[in-house]
């Protein structure tokens, strides 16, 4: 099975610093859902993990992450593109879960539903805890500069052999390539 897990905000939308607290706020980054169709176009399966302390800490509640997780399902279908699973992690950092990235949880569990291994892998994201999350399983830790991509790289202490793209769109070219 071909696989890619991505993380949501700076990677598919837009983000903010104040958290994507409902469907008017999320804005898909140009190139981002038609990087995904491409990607299952080309047969890969498209996992996300994505953080979302906002419901932790009270600043929005599983309806609305719901509806803005529908806003983007139906931008996706407009495009031709699909996700195949979504994972969230809605702890705040200070309840220590092992699901929230940079712990390996919600990886772990998206090896599980799938039934495969995540040795290679491509994890893409935006910060450096998208990327630490899948080094213990042996991913390939994809950078992009979107979202606090610039901010990650300007800050080093990359993965070793992280891969380095402007945007969703220009890993996704690179993904397919090499598949």
């Amino acid at each position: 099975m071909k696989l890619v897990i991505l993380d949501r905000d700076g990677v598919i939308n837009f983000d903010s610093a104040h958290f994507i607290k409902n469907p008017n706020e999320w804005k898909p980054i140009p190139g981002s859902l038609e990087a995904i169709a491409e990607l299952n176009q080309a047969g890969f399966r498209v996992a996300l993990a994505t953080n979302q302390s906002g419901i932790g800490r009270g600043l929005f509640d599983m309806a609305t992450l719901n509806a803005i997780h529908d806003k983007m399902h139906r931008a996706l279908a407009q495009n031709g593109g699909r996700i195949d699973a979504l994972f969230y992690c809605p702890h705040a950092t200070e309840d220590n879960c092992n699901c929230r990235k940079p712990k390996p949880g919600m990886m772990e569990e998206i090896a599980r539903r799938f039934g495969t291994d995540l040795e290679g892998v491509p994890c893409v994201g935006d910060s450096l805890r998208d990327l630490q999350a899948g080094v213990p399983l042996g991913m390939k830790p994809m950078l992009v500069r979107s979202g606090k991509g610039e901010e990650t790289l300007a800050a080093g202490g990359l993965p070793q052999g992280t891969e380095i793209y402007a945007n969703l769109a220009e890993a996704a070219r690179d993904i397919i390539k090499n598949s």
